[in-house]
């Protein structure tokens, strides 16, 4: 292969002369390079904003949710007593308190051994819970006289005791692996020859969970452990199962807990130490400092993004430079969208709160929020109730038996009148006959039915009611406690009228039902035939337009202002039943409008999706341009090692002639003689 250095021959820089034609040729990488550089530019701009526009979103859902102007304080007067909490169903108020009974848990102690591992008798324990009733008791010996015992129908649980955990620490270990409502312990009393006792506690508190014990096998484990509060007690009762008893606002109520949530409408108490002929209070009052917060973090976050969105908007008459989003129209529309939610009032509001001044907030001469501390105050103080409509989306039904549920993005702000021309029913069984009280076990115990759509079988408590009454809520407990139920949300409601129960399903509407199937307790139960009826929806209109029922719900339909508005009617009488004022305060509004800025569809992901297709297509004319290149210099080299070539040839050639010249003027000259 020949080697070749261009210029050589001709000693022209060919080589610096193809630099500076391709250096020429390159300038529209140049521009391209100009042009990504901006585009990334750009792309990073939406980044910040897209960022502040973020956390105003934040700060607006602060603001956007209902709950934030429900929460409520519980405080105690006295937390040692007991302590609460409230949710926000409670009402606000002073409640008194005063517990005269804390609820405890049994525990019973088993004689005295001499050692934890020496075997005691094999045989089977079956442990039940009930009720001790009547009689006497004596502190002395832990021991009952002339008492009864009710079992609470939850069940018996039998422990296995064999050669391998026959001692007292084997018997501690089977009841407390079988985990069925006891837990043992074994206490060492420090007494010198049989100082190992075996502890036994029940897990529930409450007078219904006292402990029953029946043992067959070995005499010795029976004579250690058989303990029925009704006759033989081999057991002390160290700790007496009771009941809470206490008094609200001079009320007398009765609990198998300490904590007690159903007795104040949305409050917990936890009842801690009695304070009988004492009572304290109990101030349930609105959480204001949540809302003030949140207010605050709306004010800033929104100056954060006006500034945001001047600073890259803006245009330094001084210096004469433009920012890199300046005359931006996406950029400048966002602004101006949420500048026009701010500057109008709430539609469908009638209350003394409708705009933003209202609670101190008002736009300043440089285009950012400010925050009257004061008037938001005095807001606070004196229109609470008001201050949510203000910056949620809500529905304020003027009937007090309606309840707003929820819209939807088609509902539009406004008053609707409501008519109600069907209420809502629940489904219900009856009984053809008076329910027998007594329940045998195997017998006539178990009752299979379907509540709602789902199936399940229960079985009743044996032994003899003291009245229908007391059937029925045996019947609602076990009902109402099966796992298939809970976990399908359905329960039911058993009352009972001259003896004849009915169960009735809490649902409402077409899907609201109630039927007993069979088991060899329905007859005794409810008859040889039940009366069944299906539950019925609500039917009515809102704002005149036909709507939809489910059980107590009513959803209007589509094509009216009022659609996607759904209410439910708890109660009340058919016909007009008022109107439903629905309105969407500034932070729903605003939410939903950076929802969709910020979504994969909005503007900002539009316009960057935009830039980064420029610069694709910047990436695809610098390539073409690059192929071009490698075109144009081979074209060149090959050109100028032509001329190179050329010149050397005319070079040698000058170089030859020269030559010839001096050697002719070596030659001798010649002339006539």
């Amino acid at each position: 292969m020949a080697i070749a250095s261009p210029g050589i021959g001709s000693n022209l820089d060919i080589n610096g002369i193809i630099t500076s034609l391709m250096e020429i040729e390159s300038r529209p990488l140049l521009f391209i390079d100009q042009k990504e550089a901006g585009f990334q530019a750009e792309l990073s701009a939406y980044g910040s904003l897209k960022s502040s526009i973020s956390a105003f979103q934040t700060a607006v859902k602060g603001l956007s949710e209902i709950s934030k102007y429900q929460n409520l304080t519980a405080t105690p007067a006295d937390s040692t007593l007991f302590t609460a909490s409230a949710n926000n169903t409670a009402n606000p108020g002073s409640y008194s308190v005063e517990t005269t009974q804390l609820a405890a848990q049994q525990k019973l102690v088993a004689v005295g051994q001499a050692n934890t591992s020496d075997a005691i008798g094999t045989g089977t324990l079956t442990f039940d819970f009930g009720t001790i009733s009547g009689g006497s008791f004596d502190s002395g010996t832990g021991k009952y006289t002339g008492s009864t015992f009710t079992s609470n129908g939850a069940g018996a649980s039998t422990v296995t005791i064999d050669t391998t955990n026959h001692s007292l620490s084997g018997i501690r270990d089977a009841i407390n692996a079988a985990d069925m409502g006891v837990t043992a312990t074994i206490v060492n009393d420090g007494s010198a020859s049989t100082p190992y006792r075996l502890s036994l506690t029940s897990d529930d508190i409450g007078l219904k969970n006292s402990i029953k014990i029946s043992v067959s096998g070995d005499v010795a484990l029976s004579n250690l452990l058989a303990h029925d509060p009704a006759a033989t007690q081999n057991l002390s009762e160290t700790v007496t199962a009771a009941d809470s008893s206490f008094k609200v606002d001079g009320v007398s109520i009765t609990k198998s807990s300490n904590t007690i949530t159903d007795v104040i409408e949305g409050v917990t108490l936890n009842l801690l130490k009695t304070n009988s002929g004492s009572p304290s209070n109990l101030n349930i009052t609105q959480d204001k400092t949540t809302v003030t917060g949140s207010v605050g973090s709306f004010v800033a976050s929104y100056n954060s993004v006006r500034e945001a969105i001047d600073a890259l908007t803006s245009y330094n008459s001084t210096t004469e430079e433009a920012a890199i989003l300046q005359g931006d129209t996406t950029t400048l529309s966002i602004g101006t969208k949420i500048n026009r939610i701010l500057n109008a009032s709430v539609t469908a509001l009638t209350g003394p709160l409708t705009t933003l001044s209202d609670v101190g907030i008002s736009f300043q001469d440089d285009g950012t929020l400010a925050l009257n501390s004061t008037k938001l105050q005095s807001a606070i103080d004196d229109n609470y109730n008001d201050i949510a409509g203000l910056f949620v989306a809500q529905g304020k039904p003027s009937d007090s038996l309606i309840k707003y549920t929820s819209a939807t993005s088609d509902t539009e702000a406004g008053n609707y009148a409501v008519n109600i021309t069907t209420l809502a029913t629940q489904g219900n069984t009856v009984g053809s006959a008076a329910a027998g009280l007594t329940i045998t076990a195997s017998s006539n115990d178990v009752i299979n039915l379907t509540v709602d759509d789902t199936t399940g079988s229960i079985t009743l408590a044996a032994g003899t009611y003291a009245s229908a009454s007391a059937l029925a809520t045996e019947v609602q407990a076990k009902i109402n406690g099966l796992k298939a139920f809970s976990d399908a949300g359905v329960s039911v409601t058993v009352s009972e009228s001259a003896g004849v129960l009915t169960i009735t399903s809490n649902g409402y509407g077409s899907n609201s039902k109630v039927s007993v199937t069979g088991g060899n307790g329905e007859t005794n139960l409810v008859g040889a035939t039940q009366t069944d009826t299906t539950g019925v929806n609500v039917a009515g209109t809102i704002n005149g337009a036909a709507s939809t029922g489910f059980g107590q719900f009513l959803t209007v339909s589509t094509g009216n202002a009022a659609a996607g508005l759904k209410i439910q009617v708890t109660g009340g009488a058919t016909g007009a039943r008022g109107t439903v004022a629905y309105s969407e305060g500034y932070a729903f509004q605003l939410d939903e409008l950076t929802t969709d800025i910020l979504s994969s569809s909005g503007t900002i992901q539009a316009r960057t999706d935009g830039i980064n297709e420029s610069i694709d297509d910047l990436e695809d004319q610098r390539a073409e341009i690059n192929t071009r290149l490698i075109d144009i210099e081979a074209r060149y080299r090959k050109q100028f090692t032509a001329l190179d070539l050329l010149l050397s040839n005319f070079q040698a050639s000058s170089e030859f002639l020269t030559q010839q010249l001096a050697s002719l003027a070596t030659l001798p000259k010649t002339g006539k003689k």
